[in-house]
């Protein structure tokens, strides 16, 4: 950081990742912040500690969180486009914005925003044109890879469908150690 850069009017400026976590939780709880941020550590087992540790690992949660805390708690105006491309801690918050008291959240408030997120990702697909990732549609599959998986290994065949087994010296040739397995 420069000196010329003023980072102080940012909320998060010298506030722990655990501070945030504490305030949020003891305003908003558990079952507010998984509804709106659909982060899995608030909603199994939730405690502080384990999901101070899943944040702290992971730095799109960890921005997703400072990011509500900024907008959603102390309800500051939306950065603009350039200051929204950086992480929420190294964002810089004008001089004459200061926090304001918290937004009032619901859970059925978070069951609106997630249906009209839903519902804008399907248009988008449709406009788009939504594609499959490449990797899935060449991907060869398991069996012809491996020879057979482990599942058609366990199913019992008929006969007809067997295929018909290498004579031993071409096992041999194939697989050095055939011998001495048997």
């Amino acid at each position: 950081m420069s000196d010329d850069i003023n980072y102080k009017n940012n909320p998060l400026h010298g506030v722990s990742l655990k501070a945030v976590l504490v305030e949020l939780v003891n305003h908003y709880g558990f079952g507010i912040l998984h509804a709106y941020l659909n982060i899995n550590c608030f909603n199994t087992n939730p405690s502080i500690e384990s999901s101070l540790k899943f944040l702290k690992k992971t730095d799109w949660a960890r921005e997703k969180v400072e990011a509500f805390y900024l907008y959603r708690f102390k309800n500051l105006p939306r950065a603009s486009d350039e200051q929204f491309a950086l992480p929420p801690r190294d964002r810089l918050v004008p001089e004459d914005q200061s926090p304001r008291e918290p937004a009032v959240l619901s859970l059925e408030d978070a069951e609106r925003l997630s249906e009209r997120r839903s519902k804008k990702s399907a248009e988008r697909r449709q406009v788009t044109g939504y594609r499959p990732s490449p990797r899935k549609e060449h991907a060869a599959p398991r069996s012809s890879v491996y020879g057979q998986s482990r599942d058609q290994g366990s199913l019992k065949k008929d006969a007809s469908d067997a295929p018909e087994s290498p004579p031993a010296s071409a096992v041999t040739k194939i697989d050095p150690w055939a011998k001495w397995r048997k």
